[in-house]
């Protein structure tokens, strides 16, 4: 019986050090890849079928208006000071649309740290963790929300390609783009993985 508990709590140790050493590894490697983007987070104002229509229209607007921000070939860090010294500008663009629409919502726009899901576009996909977003909240902000990459741009146009082109101007290391376009094997499973991580880092930190 002795014996059975210790090969038991052997086998435990064993699997908290695993657990610990991959979680550490998948961790760092969702850090890295948050360090080369700025997601981003459009909320709309309900659920209704003409305030997710406005949510959609409001974001194309902003994007576009994001993109003729960010200087030629800028780095994170550049894009980043260009929407942080905008968001006036990006907010009166979403605000002109739902103006357009004949809505009397109010747009703002800021940047944050949020936790983002494991998500899947067309073209690339991005493991759950904290990332630096635009965030552009319409009225009362309880609507669905829209989650995509305000750069590099990869929400409008052949997202693959952006991610190609984003890795060959440095942006994203051969490794982190083969990894958001599913070009690394068993990358499911370790979006997942890193999700779950995720999840059990919230609950541990409450």
């Amino acid at each position: 019986m002795d014996r059975k508990l210790k090969t038991w709590e052997a086998a435990l140790i064993f699997g908290v050090l695993i657990a610990v050493v991959a979680g550490s590894w998948l961790g760092q490697e969702q850090e890295e890849l948050a360090d080369c983007v700025i997601r981003f987070h459009v909320i709309a104002n309900s659920d209704s079928e003409e305030d997710q229509a406005l949510k959609l229209a409001v974001r194309d607007r902003v994007l576009e208006q994001a993109e003729g921000l960010y200087p030629q070939n800028a780095t994170l860090s550049q894009a980043q000071a260009a929407l942080e010294g905008h968001l006036g500008a990006l907010a009166a663009a979403g605000r002109a649309v739902v103006e357009e629409k004949g809505y009397d919502y109010p747009v703002t726009a800021q940047l944050e740290e949020s936790w983002f899901p494991t998500k899947e576009y067309e073209g690339f996909a991005l493991p759950a963790g904290k990332y630096t977003a635009l965030r552009v909240t319409i009225g009362e902000g309880r609507g669905q929300n829209w989650w995509c990459v305000a750069f590099p741009p990869l929400c409008l146009g052949a997202a693959s390609e952006t991610v190609e082109q984003a890795a060959q101007a440095g942006l994203f290391t051969p490794e982190q783009a083969a990894l958001v376009t599913g070009g690394g094997e068993g990358y499911v499973l370790k979006f997942k993985a890193m999700e779950l991580l995720g999840e059990l880092r919230g609950l541990l930190n409450g």
